[in-house]
């Protein structure tokens, strides 16, 4: 014989329960509200966390990729075009020469550009580099006969950088701004007493007897010295030529202005190595006399700027700046 349970049904135990009905439904409610209550209060929470991230990372995009990142120049009226050349010119850089290039490709190629300014902001860097643009701007001055070139030096334009700013129709700087440097160098580090001190020997295999040329762990040679020296000497030759070419006569005649060194804007008015004293400002508004600018500074690769933030431009950009990637530099 079998017995089947039966469960009561919820209404008949309650009741069955005669006094303790109302405190039991209190009760339910009590927890039901405190359940409703907390997933109230967790999905406030969720909401929070979600917007606070949200933020987090439209701040984060804003620094990495400020809103400029992929604008698209466009404007219906005649501009003044602006092309930056900002830090150290050398390859991979914001003031590679294809960097810059791009930008003033684009900026002569808008019908609605009256003039181009190059604002200058630069210690100089590597020859080459400075060199391409150079001759581009040439290039692109005789294929766009009407459309003028302003360099505008800013805080500094000296050696390489200088070296572009010739290639502009006219120069202009601020009064206290740092002009010429007309130079070429190449530097490094000598370790050799240094390591006789610690007892370290130098071990240096090559094919070729002048393969380990100014390894800065050997003695020096002074005829390997004098190969460099000449080298350098043609290089800054060739910045001369480039030089007076594209300042056709307006410099003074003093041999210090070759020297490597360099000048405030005051001085460099007086020089011939600028033809006035302004701003980006006053040259499309008194000079071009079209005073809107759009800018046509070529934007960076997302994915390099997201490197360079993280730190792998570090090292590189260090070298550069310290000259111990070896190469000549217009500084």
């Amino acid at each position: 014989m079998s017995f089947k349970r039966k469960e009561p049904r919820l209404e008949t135990a309650l009741e069955n329960e005669g006094p303790l009905d109302n405190w039991e439904r209190g009760l339910l409610e009590q927890v039901v509200t405190a359940n409703l209550a907390e997933s109230r209060r967790a999905r406030r929470w969720g909401i929070f966390f979600k917007l606070a991230t949200l933020v987090y990372v439209s701040i984060l995009l804003l620094l990495l990729f400020p809103p400029d990142f992929m604008a698209t120049v466009k404007s219906t009226k005649e501009h003044t075009a602006l092309v930056d050349v900002k830090g150290v010119i050398a390859p991979s850089t914001k003031a590679a020469a294809d960097e810059i290039v791009k930008g003033l490709r684009n900026a002569f190629e808008d019908k609605k550009t009256k003039a181009i300014i190059l604002r200058i902001n630069s210690p100089g860097g590597s020859p080459v580099q400075a060199g391409y643009v150079y001759n581009e701007i040439k290039r692109l001055r005789e294929k766009h006969e009407d459309i003028p070139v302003y360099a505008v030096i800013a805080d500094m334009g000296a050696s390489g950088a200088y070296y572009i700013a010739a290639a502009a129709d006219a120069i202009y700087a601020d009064k206290a701004s740092i002009v010429g440097s007309i130079g070429v160098l190449m530097n490094g580090f000598g370790f050799v007493e240094a390591m006789e001190e610690l007892g370290i020997e130098r071990r240096l295999l090559t094919s070729g007897d002048h393969k380990g040329i100014l390894d800065p762990f050997s003695p020096i040679k002074e005829g390997e010295v004098v190969h460099v020296q000449g080298l350098l000497g043609k290089i800054h030759q060739q910045f001369i030529t480039a030089v007076k070419e594209g300042r056709k006569g307006k410099l003074q005649d003093n041999p210090q202005i070759f020297s490597g060194l360099f000048w405030t804007g005051e001085e460099s008015l007086q020089l011939g190595l600028v033809d006035g004293l302004g701003s980006s400002g006053y040259v499309a508004r008194e000079v071009v006399g079209v005073e809107e600018i759009v800018d046509f500074t070529a934007k960076e690769d997302w994915m390099k700027r997201l490197s360079e933030r993280l730190g792998t431009g570090i090292g590189r950009s260090l070298a550069a700046s310290l000259g111990l990637d070896g190469a000549p530099e217009l500084r």
